[in-house]
């Protein structure tokens, strides 16, 4: 009876594997976005102020952080929780056996931190178009972030130590 219960305890990771595929299609609708954000970019370049400009490569290059974060939420996530870890590939990538679940968080934190200083940057290159409470907001967020991840780096040091 133990060995059928561990058996299908072990055999439900697979139920994760569709939320992976799922975010799949989340990183295609950023590819999409991208593009479009690019093509549009391409078009109005003459015509586009030089902050606008760098409004639109900042939103480019959030896109791209928020997809990186994607691919490596999803490769570790399938390597740490679905994939047998006594398969080995030859195309595997050299990070992915060293990503922990304590180490994806700091990356994902880090992510995060990153993208929001994007926004935030966005919000001060723009800031005509926010309140003075609007853009406090975005700062406390950002400073949020900010002390989360340092607080889950201590966390993280004082327990490997």
């Amino acid at each position: 009876m133990e060995r059928l219960v561990q058996s299908v305890l072990y055999a439900s990771r697979w139920i994760l594997a569709p939320i992976y595929i799922g975010l799949i299609g989340a990183l295609a609708a950023i590819l999409i976005k991208s593009y479009i954000e690019l093509f549009h970019l391409l078009m109005t370049v003459d015509s586009v102020k030089e902050s606008s400009l760098v409004l639109n490569v900042l939103g480019l290059i959030d896109l791209t952080l928020i997809g990186g974060l994607l691919l490596m939420v999803m490769l570790s996530g399938f390597e740490n929780f679905i994939s047998n870890s006594a398969e080995t590939s030859s195309k595997k990538l050299g990070w992915l056996g060293r990503l922990d679940a304590n180490s994806l968080k700091l990356k994902v934190a880090a992510s995060i931190v990153a993208i929001s200083s994007i926004h935030l940057l966005q919000v001060f290159m723009d800031v005509t178009n926010y309140t003075d409470s609007r853009a406090l907001i975005y700062i406390a967020l950002h400073l949020t972030f900010v002390v989360s991840a340092c607080m889950m780096g201590l966390l993280n040091k004082k327990s490997v130590d």
